[in-house]
């Protein structure tokens, strides 16, 4: 999750630079600046806080959270009084 501001046209480059290098990353929208992406394990999780970490803007605040797959099928996602079954979570991969 990130709030980056985006008053100024520099602050708006910023914004957008960061933002293409969570895509890059592999994560994907679930809302304005709310993005999750799977891992396979904790290393890779970690090496990818510490990409994204270097890349955040002087200016932008960004949250990290872990949460497992089960938590996140658990989710709820309520557009208005609707309730809406949320994004299917990432399938594990098995490697033998």
């Amino acid at each position: 999750m990130f709030d980056l501001p985006v008053k100024t046209r520099m602050q708006r480059k910023r914004y957008t630079r960061f933002r293409k290098h969570l895509l890059k990353e592999g994560f994907l929208g679930l809302q304005f600046s709310v993005y999750a992406r799977y891992f396979e394990s904790e290393e890779a999780s970690t090496a990818c806080r510490r990409r994204v970490a270097a890349k955040v803007p002087e200016d932008g605040r960004v949250r990290l959270v872990h949460i497992t797959d089960i938590q996140f099928a658990k989710m709820a996602v309520l557009f208005g009084k609707k309730v809406e079954i949320p994004e299917s979570p990432p399938e594990q991969l098995l490697l033998f």
